[in-house]
């Protein structure tokens, strides 16, 4: 590998830094076609972007090795944590209608 090498997880964790609507339709996407284990991926992705894992959780309130945990890819956590996650990453949670299941007037 020459010395411009960057691998995937770097490039990514860098293209979302000091972006809030990049890293907003980054994670849509992901919840749109992944698996929860790519939802958490993300989420420590995003973190990682913003102040690192250990701020989120200073921020939050979480203990920073629980948080670790939490956003691995096994990571499941509670919905309360989850809305915190998101606030301190400056995210919200929202829901929309699946496409083609609108109804109309």
């Amino acid at each position: 590998m020459g010395k411009n090498y960057i691998d995937h997880e770097t490039a990514t964790i860098n293209s979302l830094k000091d972006d809030p609507a990049f890293a907003a339709e980054y994670l849509s996407a992901v919840i749109e076609d992944g698996e929860p284990s790519e939802i958490m991926t993300a989420l420590r992705r995003i973190s990682e972007a913003k102040d690192g894992v250990s701020a989120i959780a200073a921020s939050t309130n979480l203990n920073a090795k629980s948080l670790y945990r939490t956003l691995s890819s096994r990571g499941n956590p509670r919905l309360k944590n989850l809305l915190a996650i998101l606030s301190a990453l400056n995210l919200k949670l929202s829901v929309t209608p699946k496409p083609g299941h609108i109804k109309s007037g």
